[in-house]
């Protein structure tokens, strides 16, 4: 979908400093909530199978039935979005499930720096300094648990018997230990398999990098 330079410059017509843009209630924040809301109420209708008003809809057993407003967290902050729903209730977005409060990608973020070595509270506070949220530790804590169980699953999964090339090799990362964020060594084992599909047979972590290991 190509955006105009019309568009543009009738959506930029107010600009005059950076938080107009990317701002508590700059343009960015209003139209990814505008675009939720209209994405959801198309989904509704696809549900339905009749436009809002429209005659077809008469007799059918189910209707648009108001919506309801929830909180949901993601780059831009936290944004209340209206949920549409139907007599029915058997209407469940797809771009927001029901149940859903953190929009594609925040996990990504708390993923990501957990895994530089900030601690739940750490995090807790960059997310509220950087981007104005307000995150439980256990919220972030749900969502490194929920990639533990992932990483354990990968660690007990079978291997093939034949891996016809593998390669080893390590890279230097920096981990928290002890309170203190250290250099340490992870050593990678990468297989190529029988179709000649890279995987990651395994990783270790060693203080010091050496053949030895």
């Amino acid at each position: 979908m190509a955006t105009t330079d019309e568009l543009l410059d009738i959506l930029m017509k107010d600009y005059k400093k950076p938080e107009d843009l990317i701002g508590e209630n700059g343009l960015l924040k209003q139209m990814t909530k505008r675009i939720l809301e209209r994405a959801m109420q198309a989904e509704l209708t696809e549900h339905l199978g009749y436009e809002k008003h429209a005659p077809q809809g008469k007799n059918t057993g189910n209707s648009r039935n108001g919506g309801y407003k929830k909180t949901i967290i993601g780059e831009f902050g936290n944004l209340e979005v209206t949920t549409p729903r139907d007599r029915n209730s058997t209407f469940d977005p797809i771009i927001l499930p029901k149940g859903e409060t953190r929009f594609t990608g925040f996990d990504d973020k708390i993923i990501s720096m957990y895994a530089r070595g900030m601690t739940t509270r750490d995090i807790q506070g960059h997310l509220h300094e950087i981007y104005g949220i307000d995150v439980s530790p256990a919220l972030i804590s749900q969502v490194t648990d929920a990639i533990s169980e992932e990483v354990i699953l990968w660690q007990n999964r079978p291997l093939d018997e034949v891996y016809p090339i593998v390669y080893l090799d390590a890279v230097r990362i920096k981990v928290r230990h002890d309170s203190r964020v250290i250099n340490k060594a992870v050593y990678l084992a990468i297989g190529v398999n029988i179709d000649g599909i890279k995987e990651v047979l395994g990783m270790w972590t060693s203080e010091n990098e050496g053949a030895k290991f």
